[in-house]
């Protein structure tokens, strides 16, 4: 499988300490979250290469553990995204997800920037209230809006 990132020089990155990403696209509006696991194969893919040395650069910048089919599921959430392009064969996801833990799962959650700019604008709007203890009606962004609140960008 060969790896190419997609519009990487239109977007603004910013790499968290736990090694998480949050991803600003400013062509398409939407803010994106990725986990620390999401994070390592996307920084494995600053050039063009394949799943193979994707695997190994993410073993050897985030776990020695990291197996191809870990990768393989990484760069399969990033292209959902639009993040990145592939060619080759795709990995069975019925069968990767039942071998591995939650936990381990590479994270990809997207949040229009529209959205995601009124959830900061009704923070901002009540400074005397805390910031609510619940996401907005759930329409699908429940667990970026978490994200985002737990980063304090809303």
């Amino acid at each position: 499988m060969e790896v190419v990132r997609t519009n990487s020089d239109a977007l603004v990155v910013n790499k968290l300490p736990d090694g998480s990403r949050v991803i600003v696209d400013p062509n398409n509006e939407t803010v994106l979250a990725l986990n620390a696991t999401a994070g390592a194969a996307w920084d494995a893919c600053s050039s063009p290469t394949t799943l193979s040395k994707v695997t190994e650069d993410m073993r050897r910048s985030f776990d020695r553990t990291v197996t191809e089919d870990l990768a393989a599921e990484a760069i399969l959430r990033l292209e959902e995204q639009q993040l990145v392009k592939t060619s080759g064969l795709q990995p069975n996801r019925r069968q990767f997800m039942a071998t591995l833990g939650a936990a381990a799962l590479p994270l990809v959650a997207s949040l229009p920037l529209v959205e995601q700019r009124a959830y900061a604008q009704k923070a901002r709007s009540a400074p005397s209230t805390p910031p609510p203890s619940t996401p907005p009606p759930d329409n699908g962004h429940g667990i970026l809006w978490w994200i985002l609140h737990l980063l304090g960008l809303v």
